[in-house]
């Protein structure tokens, strides 16, 4: 079956902030649709066969620029790794903490997470003791997909699956090469789309209920 690309398929990626829309040969855009793409700048891609999902096309973009935030449990090891991603070629932005003077986790993961929901950086870091508080703050923020990660395994799937665009690890959990490690998984990870994005869109609607 062909896919039809509609306005609203448009309108989705790009309160979704993406501007690279995948198409494979056969797919049909309405004319509308065309006209939100030319209007919105939208770059049309084609996917190859090896490329296609059965329920919808994946939506990759490359991560270039990086918040980091922490509290003071996770200055030490933010400025590590701000060093060895500014290493790696990544633009950096620190949104604090400055010092290791005691401070409120929840100050920092919101300007963190609100530098990705305007588009001022593609994904944020965020580190304090253990992971958990800075990621309960920055998924009251709509369009923020926080995730807590453990371990290789939970980067990639929170990537490939869940498309997060915000990534919290604990200071006081693991040792400097696994967290590396585990940014290295999330940074190198695409999206998969398909029946991960239906899913999304079902988080997004209650999100949007704000029940």
């Amino acid at each position: 079956m062909k896919k039809i690309i509609l306005e609203s398929d448009v309108l989705k990626l790009i309160k979704n902030g993406n501007k690279i829309l995948f198409v494979d040969k056969e797919t049909i855009i309405t004319p509308l649709a065309l006209d939100k793409i030319k209007e919105k700048k939208i770059e049309i891609r084609i996917l190859n066969e090896t490329q296609k999902t059965k329920d919808s096309l994946p939506e990759h973009f490359e991560i270039k620029k990086i918040v980091l935030g922490s509290d003071h449990t996770g200055y030490k090891i933010k400025n590590v790794i701000k060093d060895y991603l500014i290493s790696k070629g990544y633009e950096i932005e620190d949104v604090g903490c400055f010092d290791e003077n005691s401070c409120d986790y929840p100050d920092f993961a919101l300007a963190a997470a609100l530098k990705v929901k305007k588009k001022n950086a593609d994904v944020a870091i965020f580190f304090d003791a253990t992971g958990i508080p800075s990621a309960m703050t920055a998924n009251k923020i709509s369009q923020i997909r926080a995730a807590v990660c453990y371990n290789e395994f939970s980067a990639r799937s929170c990537r490939s699956h869940n498309n997060s665009n915000f990534l919290s690890l604990g200071a006081k959990t693991f040792g400097e090469e696994t967290i590396k490690s585990i940014i290295e998984v999330f940074l190198s990870t695409k999206f998969d789309g398909g029946r991960h994005q239906r899913r999304l869109d079902k988080i997004k609607d209650i999100e949007e209920r704000k029940l």
